[in-house]
């Protein structure tokens, strides 16, 4: 694992990260052409950092996906993102979107070997990272190939009564007001709504390959707004792949059904097993659709 720091010009700040990297990445570069892989972006949660995932368990299931050969070669970039949903504030103050999107990923593709164009770039993430992988790929399905959540924050609730619960103690608005303004500016706010993004840019998201989960017993409410995208995504014809599982919002949850998740990329980038249990890698045609065509 790769981990380092860039410093950031949108956001006057260094901004931490780290690559997964796989095991063969140095020896590709010997190849005539040099090796190329594809990217998964992971977006962690709030209050955790671009280690989390890796340092709570996620290196133990990648380990275990290799060696079981149930994973292909891909690497794996997690950017620090604090607590910014991964959207620029509404008060302008934090860009972390712009930072993301103009200078993040450029240098990141820049840096390393990897596959140029969608095809080769996915996106995931936990909690606040769901809904920034699922805000990015429903934003830019044209950068994306695949998208995946695990209880993803999708709140049902609307701006005006989550600035209503403000006054019942409720921790949310706390949460999200250095964000989306408080009370929340509804114009932002919907303009980041994952839901109302799958509509207004249907016909891109139909290209995605989508997969989320959430549990049951989610802390935070979160399996709601799950089952409203489920149901979303549905009406639009959108194909996807949805598992509500028994779990709340923790991260003993995440892992059990982390391996899940990347299997899904494994296959939405085209890597296929073989009867020894590795991966080759398949290419679908160019321009067919990345799509697992799993609907629940």
């Amino acid at each position: 694992m790769d981990c380092s720091a860039m410093k950031s010009q949108i956001l006057h700040r260094a901004v931490r990260y780290c690559v997964y990297v796989p095991s063969g990445y140095d020896e590709g570069a010997k190849q005539r052409p040099p090796h190329h892989y594809p990217v998964l972006y992971f977006l962690h949660g709030l209050g955790d950092n671009e280690q989390t995932l890796f340092n709570s368990g996620g290196w133990t299931v990648l380990d275990d996906l290799r060696k079981q050969g149930r994973m292909g070669d891909f690497l794996i970039v997690a950017p620090e993102g604090r607590r910014s949903f991964y959207v620029n504030s509404a008060d302008g103050s934090e860009r972390y979107s712009d930072f993301f999107m103009q200078e993040f990923m450029p240098r990141i593709e820049a840096k390393y070997r990897v596959r140029a164009g969608r095809a080769g770039r996915a996106i995931s993430g936990i909690s606040m990272g769901g809904y920034g992988a699922l805000r990015f790929a429903f934003a830019h399905p044209e950068l994306f190939s695949a998208v995946s959540a695990q209880s993803a924050a999708l709140i049902t609730e609307t701006p005006q009564q989550l600035d209503a619960a403000s006054g019942s103690g409720s921790p949310l608005p706390n949460v999200l007001g250095p964000v989306f303004g408080q009370p929340i500016d509804v114009a932002h706010w919907n303009a980041n709504n994952p839901f109302l993004l799958a509509k207004k840019n249907v016909f891109g998201v139909r290209r995605l390959a989508i997969y989320f989960n959430c549990g049951q017993e989610d802390n935070y409410g979160f399996e709601k707004g799950a089952a409203v995208l489920d149901s979303e995504l549905s009406k639009e014809h959108v194909k996807h792949e949805y598992r509500s599982y028994p779990g709340d919002h923790s991260i003993t949850y995440f892992l059990s059904h982390f391996g899940e998740v990347m299997e899904f990329h494994s296959r939405a980038f085209g890597f296929r097993g073989s009867s020894s249990s590795r991966w080759s890698r398949k290419s679908p045609p160019q321009g067919s659709q990345r799509n697992t065509g799993w609907v629940m």
